[in-house]
């Protein structure tokens, strides 16, 4: 997501494209469907008055509520922020696993109910576009009742949808039951990202931002594995506690937010409780909580000043109806990168993966949701390369490369699928269709589906990009949908191979327009970023200085500025044009 949003969670004028604030995965697009809200801050206007709130709406009852403020312990803050922080990233595992375990349920649901094809890949593909719904009421949930609540609210529309989809009894129950759980997909995408984000103190954000990212991967992955455990039960049962167990983990979760989680102090801040941010602060901040309160406060008149003045319907002019040549070209760039992601097919194989291993030849049930199983493992391993290498070797070569191996591993896997099983070993086509997904699923990984948010973000002006980033998210969600819900037709219509020759084709169009389209971002400051889409301007070639030894404290140096241990305020004044930051360094 946060799909969840920057993707996502600052002002939506002033973020910062940090790689831990931006979501990197087809998943977690709907993260950044903020369309100008602010989560950095709450929104700036109450739906009721802070005083008419009443305390326990906010507090946790862990919290200490004597006023004193816990005796300032650096690792224990950074514990306590941990804990909150794992506790809210259930969302995006419970997310995940709603994601994936139709994958390996969709025979038994069809074996149970008499479900055709065509009526599963609507319900299937149709949750994509329920969950940017939920990422939209999600948006004005967490401005208006709370972080903590929201995240509430998300385990009970995850437990509520489950349970329906479980007990349905035919195709209109189903459908309920997945509307349900797709408005709690786009909550969950939002509210995890952006409850961790302004928990987390400043020495640990970057780990904490990360967590749910994983999560949604670890969730996938373990959906896969329920399918596999109990798919030897009958058919009656097996498809329902596949999708039933995904209402037990938003139950505790439900609670844990109720009773443990503390709401974010920036929220507080934002609602008049300064007493209750300042406990949480004392337990979560890495230093002198007065400070953070102080530091938080500015931020929050500040940006309310800010957003008094600014209107989002001129934001949406100056880029669809009246846009420069610069905006017109990153436009393209958004929409063009969000449709390739999903045009490359792998919505169809996390959705549809045990069909096509069977039908290149893998007859045991059992072996076919184990190869899926395997399939989620190389996903959610790969998911974390890219944490560590997108600011070392660049944005287009890990494009590049993606999309490569991308085309590579579909053109293998089409050949898989297209030739005959009588002629070959009893291995050999099967084995090769497994390993080629993998390769495919950790290419994407790799690039397309990490780093094509990482750059949504940074190309975008600052004050396009919180609506930039919502449309790539809608034209994400909307591709999803389009590919989960026609998947089977298509197959059925030209053949399983010549669908993955389709979708190959689609990735040697993407190599050609990331490497026709893209200019690298690396090592380049916002302001020559922009210029880079500018037709009028001639930018110097990427910088070839030595990343490990130079470090430059002048704000002229061109280079991004280093964000690692300081707070979400300090961070909003380095990127403040009338600012003067006193540190610079280029990022190794």
């Amino acid at each position: 997501m946060t799909w969840g949003h920057d993707y996502s969670i600052g002002h939506p004028h002033r973020s910062r494209p940090t790689w831990n604030d931006v979501p990197r995965t087809e998943e977690c697009a709907t993260f950044s469907m903020t369309w100008g809200h602010d989560y950095s801050i709450g929104h700036p206007h109450r739906s009721r008055p802070a005083s008419a709130m009443k305390m326990q709406d906010v507090e946790s009852p862990l919290l200490a509520v004597d006023g004193k403020p816990a005796p300032e312990d650096t690792k224990k803050g950074s514990s306590y922020a941990l804990v909150c922080a794992l506790l809210a990233s259930f969302t995006s595992i419970i997310y995940g696993y709603n994601r994936g375990v139709f994958s390996g349920a969709q025979e038994f649901v069809q074996a149970d109910l008499g479900v055709s094809d065509g009526q599963l890949e609507v319900l299937i593909g149709a949750t994509s576009v329920y969950s940017l719904v939920g990422s939209l009421a999600a948006g004005w949930t967490c401005d208006r009742a709370g972080r903590r609540r929201a995240v509430a609210l998300s385990a009970a529309m995850f437990l509520a949808g489950s349970a329906i989809t479980a007990a349905a009894n035919g195709y209109a129950t189903l459908m309920a039951g997945q509307f349900v759980a797709g408005i709690a997909c786009g909550f969950g995408l939002v509210v995890a990202p952006v409850y961790i984000t302004e928990i987390a103190p400043p020495s640990s954000r970057g780990l904490l931002s990360s967590i749910p990212e994983i999560a949604m991967n670890s969730g996938i992955l373990l959906s896969y594995i329920a399918d596999f455990a109990l798919a030897g039960l009958p058919k009656t049962i097996s498809w329902r506690l596949m999708i039933g167990i995904g209402a037990v983990p938003p139950f505790f979760l439900a609670a844990a937010a109720m009773l443990a989680m503390p709401e974010t102090p920036r929220w507080l801040v934002l609602h008049g409780h300064t007493d209750e941010a300042r406990r949480v602060l004392a337990r979560t901040a890495a230093g002198d909580a007065d400070r953070h309160l102080q530091e938080i406060s500015t931020s929050v008149q500040e940006a309310t000043k800010q957003q008094a003045g600014e209107s989002s319907k001129g934001v949406w002019s100056e880029m669809l109806l009246r846009p420069t040549p610069a905006v017109r070209r990153v436009v393209l760039v958004i929409v063009g990168l969000q449709v390739f992601q999903q045009a490359s097919g792998v919505s169809a194989l996390l959705l549809y993966a045990p069909r096509v291993f069977s039908h290149a030849g893998i007859r045991s049930e059992r072996a076919v949701l184990g190869a899926t199983v395997f399939l989620g493992a190389v996903k959610t391993v790969a998911i974390v390369i890219p944490l560590f290498l997108a600011d070392r070797l660049g944005r287009r070569p890990m494009l590049l490369t993606s999309a490569g191996g991308m085309a590579a591993s579909l053109l293998v896997l089409g050949v898989s699928l297209w030739a005959p099983v009588a002629t070959a070993s009893w291995w050999a086509v099967p084995t090769t269709c497994v390993a080629a997904a993998a390769v495919f699923m950790g290419t994407f990984s790799l690039g397309f589906g990490a780093v094509v948010w990482m750059y949504v973000s940074e190309i975008l002006p600052l004050r396009l990009r919180a609506q930039g980033t919502g449309m790539g998210t809608a034209v994400n969600r909307v591709m999803s949908a389009a590919v989960g819900t026609t998947f089977i037709s298509m197959y059925k219509a030209v053949g399983m191979a010549n669908s993955f020759f389709i979708f190959a084709a689609f990735t040697v169009a993407a190599w050609v327009f990331v490497y026709t389209c893209l200019p690298e971002t690396k090592g380049r400051n916002l302001e020559e970023i922009e210029a880079l889409f500018d037709a009028g301007s001639a930018p110097s070639p990427p910088p070839t200085l030595n990343w490990r030894l130079m470090v430059n404290t002048t704000c002229n140096t061109r280079c991004l500025p280093e964000t690692k241990g300081r707070s979400l305020e300090e961070i909003e004044a380095l990127f403040d044009a009338n600012a003067a930051p006193s540190t610079w360094a280029i990022l190794s």
